[in-house]
């Protein structure tokens, strides 16, 4: 791996963190309950707030910027999302959502001026992120800029990894792998057990099909573990990830990308070190 496909994982681990305490702390399950969404698992906020910045979203819309999700799943709970509360309404208690979990994450590092160099310095990796036919990181870089450092910082994380995650879509497209095939395709090299997989909505059946199919590519072995051909397809559809998410890091120096990673640390260690991320999750940070 190059250096500089290297620095853009090594941003992507960094910030990914940052950007997911919305799916999992209490206050945003609070502000989700306030609005009249479920809580007694994750899923309903979940779509609630990753959709809504892409407006009141059908379920196509949502499935298709989503990807991993089974339609089946998705249309349990898009369109129905925005019956509870409008996109709008959806996105303020989002902010909410962020300002409080941060605040108790974070501390006074929420208004400190590390937190806003970084932000001075992830304002202009993000501005120079090309959006173009990136749903989710286009929805998300169309909302204005918080006032606020901490929320600011968010806000930068979820158009960085959002726009990642649209270049990965596209990776595999070109791998020709499917949203079902995409996550057996992942498990087969050991990103993640399949049970974790399994929260995307995928049943039993659909799961074997897809084995199924990547069999007669020649890509899993009979007993679901990918062939060499697999793994590095796998590791194909990662560097091409890593290269449609390098272009934007181009606009800071060395320097001033050792300075961020520096800056990026101490914030890092206080959302991974509460405990409230899960260990393993689909997106398998730390083993890709």
């Amino acid at each position: 791996m190059s250096d500089e496909l290297g620095r853009a994982r090594q941003m992507w681990h960094l910030l990914e963190p940052l950007h997911a305490v919305l799916y999992y702390a209490p206050e945003a399950f609070e502000e989700a309950s306030a609005l009249g969404y479920r809580v007694d698992e994750r899923w309903p906020s979940y779509f609630a707030w990753r959709a809504a910045p892409l407006g009141d979203a059908g379920a196509d819309r949502v499935a298709g910027a989503f990807h991993s999700f089974s339609p089946a799943m998705v249309d349990e709970h898009v369109p129905a999302v925005w019956s509870v509360a409008s996109s709008a309404d959806v996105l303020a208690a989002r902010t909410r959502a962020v300002d409080r979990t941060y605040r108790t994450l974070l501390g006074e590092a929420c208004a400190a001026a590390d937190t806003a160099e970084a932000v001075a310095l992830l304002r202009r990796v993000t501005e120079a992120a090309d959006t173009a036919d990136r749903p989710l990181a286009a929805a998300n870089a169309a909302l204005p800029w918080p006032d606020e450092p901490h929320l600011a910082l968010w806000r930068a994380a979820t158009v960085l990894r959002e726009h990642r995650g649209d270049g990965h879509l596209a990776a595999l497209a070109h791998a020709e792998l499917d949203p079902v095939e995409s996550l057996v395709s992942f498990a087969a090299v050991g990103a993640a057990a399949p049970e974790v997989f399994a929260s995307r909505g995928w049943s039993g059946a659909q799961w074997d099909e897809a084995r199924q199919r990547l069999l007669k590519r020649g890509l899993l072995r009979g007993d679901g573990m990918a062939t060499d051909a697999g793994r590095a397809l796998r590791a194909e559809v990662e560097r091409r990830t890593d290269e449609a998410a390098a272009a934007p890091w181009r606009e800071l120096g060395g320097e001033e990308r050792e300075r961020l990673v520096e800056l990026l640390g101490p914030l890092w260690v206080a959302v991974i070190g509460s405990g409230m991320l899960p260990s393993e999750t689909t997106l398998c940070i730390g083993k890709v």
